[in-house]
């Protein structure tokens, strides 16, 4: 997609734009879900803002915006489509100072939004990866720096190792889709739980030679296991994780040479980016981002509000 593409310099341009992504054939009501394009009608007038349509069935109004990541936000569409296709144009991302800088909006908006755009990329992982025929690789990395490296006040423990840094487990299907968790333990209560329902147990795992995979391995049509510990990456051109650890590269070079720092808590949507441009790959720039944008309706994400006193 031409980044000097009008959509991203006009705001009703990038509203057409987003109508002819999300209703195709015509206004659907986000309320009643009526698609009867007798029965909806599109409201004129001076006093009107383009864009709002009225639905005869439940008398509502509604935009194209209403029930996505768009809803009441003050930032002009095209500049939310821009910021779309800078995070899908990169294969590392963009960072919010990045965005910020090239929308012209506060750091704290770019970063907002950016967390906006990663849960429309969201998988919903509605049917499990793999099946028969098919290999899933699976293993695990450590994502984190150094414990010298963060403020004073948040060095809770000495060295670098694993046991300072946040674990994400992917499941790749070769050839396929992957799927990537930020999990608490890398243990075998976890990755079972984390295997079982997002690879088809028709498959074919493959892992490293780490214990945790010994007992859900079985319950797999068949588990090969390449012992890296004995310097084996490959055997017969079939037995490797490698397809998987190409992934991790992929995560790691973004997440440390683009992001720098990524907190616990948000880490997880920094996976589904990473998983989602890795599910796109065979797409051009114009088509992945158009499908990011698809991804928005029915993800709408509000500022955290302050909880109620209770008496």
């Amino acid at each position: 997609m031409d980044i000097t593409n009008p959509i991203y310099g006009d705001a009703n341009r990038a509203r057409k734009h987003l109508e002819a992504l999300h209703w195709p054939n015509g206004p659907v009501c986000p309320h009643c879900g009526n698609v009867d394009q007798d029965r909806i009608t599109k409201l004129k007038g001076k006093s009107t803002r383009p864009g709002v349509y009225k639905c005869n069935e439940c008398t509502k109004p509604f935009t194209v915006t209403v029930g996505t990541i768009f809803e009441d936000s003050k930032i002009p569409l095209n500049k939310w489509l821009l910021a779309f296709r800078l995070l899908n144009g990169g294969k590392k991302g963009i960072s919010a100072n990045e965005l910020s800088r090239h929308l012209g909006i506060t750091y704290k908006s770019a970063w907002f939004m950016a967390h906006r755009i990663r849960e429309a990329m969201k998988d919903e992982g509605d049917v499990p990866i793999g099946g028969y025929g098919k290999t899933i690789e699976a293993d695990e990395t450590y994502v984190g720096g150094k414990v010298s490296n963060r403020h004073k006040a948040k060095r809770t423990g000495k060295g670098y190792g694993i046991h300072v840094k946040q674990p994400v487990v992917s499941l790749v299907e070769r050839e396929g889709r992957v799927r990537s968790f930020h999990v608490a333990n890398v243990n075998a209560k976890t990755l079972r739980h984390v295997l079982v329902t997002n690879a088809d147990r028709g498959s074919w795992l493959m892992t490293d030679e780490n214990s945790v995979y010994k007992t859900v391995g079985k319950e797999y049509v068949g588990h090969g296991v390449v012992r890296h510990g004995l310097g084996e990456y490959g055997r017969a051109s079939y037995f490797h994780t490698n397809t998987v650890e190409n992934f991790f590269s992929i995560l790691k070079r973004g997440i440390n040479g683009v992001y720098f720092h990524v907190s616990e808590a948000h880490l997880k949507r920094y996976v589904t980016e990473f998983d989602f441009r890795y599910n796109t790959r065979d797409l051009t720039d114009t088509e992945r981002t158009a499908e990011a944008v698809k991804g928005a309706r029915g993800k709408r994400l509000m500022y955290r509000q302050p909880s109620p006193l209770v008496a």
